[in-house]
């Protein structure tokens, strides 16, 4: 059997080989890819993004066991950050979640930045599509955690959960960000602590006029005097304290209740779309670099680039000389 063949009938082994072998790029990963896309488009693909220190990875720990309770298979994805000496995953998410370790409906997997910005490894896209062609009906994607490039991952996801905490600082960090611009629900996690609710109220009014409305324990307080049945979708916050695993289920419900507004309003098929965009461009720019690579001399394009520092050339003509050698077909 190949290695495909071995992925669709559940062999963990043979999964952790293709992801692998699509994080290392290449002709056979491509191939791969190439044979299990028809397998894709069932799971639902969960972003889990915010501050360091607002407790992402327990979070995600807890939710995948949420899901596991309803009986759902839950492959998670955790972009850590790049080790300066190895260049691989430092795996600090993988030991905090060391607890959901031997269940053989949960997979888990650490992937190195390799100095990608947006909080996503480049082949993150790639190992979600994997990990939907194995049968994992819900994907969590914990991003690195680096601030204002992590809003990449609505691009990624179908549901983008941005994660925040009490007394960190964190709305002021997210309005640099502009993550909550892209938030599809709102986690107050260590909703124990002192200043909690401040969080929340702070959470309320940089939403601005955008209406909202809060869900703690599973009972929901309206806010701007907002209905959660009226048109559209309005992001909820949900109050969660992860290590308790409290509020952890109203939290997999809102997602459960956003994947249902989007298959309901068409939303899911722009996202779908959306995604696919992305996807393709990520892949033409990563060839057009790899081209560059081979077929321009060292010596060329080390010459404009001192032009470009020498002010002699601008960037966009240094460009206009290289393009042609880049895309002239073979």
């Amino acid at each position: 059997m190949t290695l495909v063949d071995d992925l669709l009938s559940g062999n963990r082994r043979a999964l952790a080989k293709a992801i692998t072998l699509v994080e290392n790029d290449g002709v056979e990963a491509h191939q791969v890819l190439a044979a299990l896309y028809p397998r894709t488009g069932r799971a639902h693909v969960v972003g889990i993004t915010g501050s360091p220190g607002t407790g992402k990875s327990t979070l995600v720990n807890a939710l995948a066991k949420a899901y596991r309770q309803l009986g759902y298979t839950v492959g998670v994805v955790a972009v850590d950050p790049t080790s300066p000496f190895t260049g691989g995953a430092l795996l600090g998410d993988r030991v905090r979640m060391r607890d959901l370790s031997g269940d053989p409906g949960i997979f888990i997997r650490s992937m190195a930045t390799r100095g990608s910005l947006g909080g996503l490894a480049q082949a993150t896209a790639d190992v979600i599509l994997v990990l939907d062609a194995a049968g994992f009906q819900r994907i969590l994607v914990e991003t690195v955690g680096v601030g204002q490039a992590e809003v990449d991952i609505a691009s990624t996801a179908h549901t983008t959960v941005v994660v925040e905490a009490p007394g960190l600082g964190d709305e002021v960090q997210a309005i640099k960000a502009g993550v909550l611009e892209i938030a599809d629900i709102l986690a107050v996690n260590k909703a124990d602590r002192e200043g909690a609710d401040k969080t929340v109220t702070a959470l309320q009014m940089m939403l601005g006029m955008g209406p909202s409305y809060v869900r703690h324990h599973g009972q929901t307080m309206q806010v701007h005097g907002s209905s959660p049945e009226g048109d559209g979708w309005l992001p909820p916050i949900v109050k969660t304290v992860a290590l308790r695993d409290e509020g952890v289920t109203t939290l997999r419900d809102e997602i459960e209740r956003h994947r249902a507004y989007l298959q309901e309003s068409g939303e899911l098929e722009r996202r779908e779309q959306e995604r696919a965009r992305t996807a393709l461009i990520h892949i033409l720019q990563a060839a057009v670099l790899r081209r560059l690579a081979t077929r321009v001399p060292t010596e060329q394009l080390q010459a404009l680039v001192m032009g470009v520092a020498n002010r002699e050339l601008d960037p966009y003509s240094a460009a206009d000389q290289l393009l042609p050698l880049v895309l002239d077909a073979d």
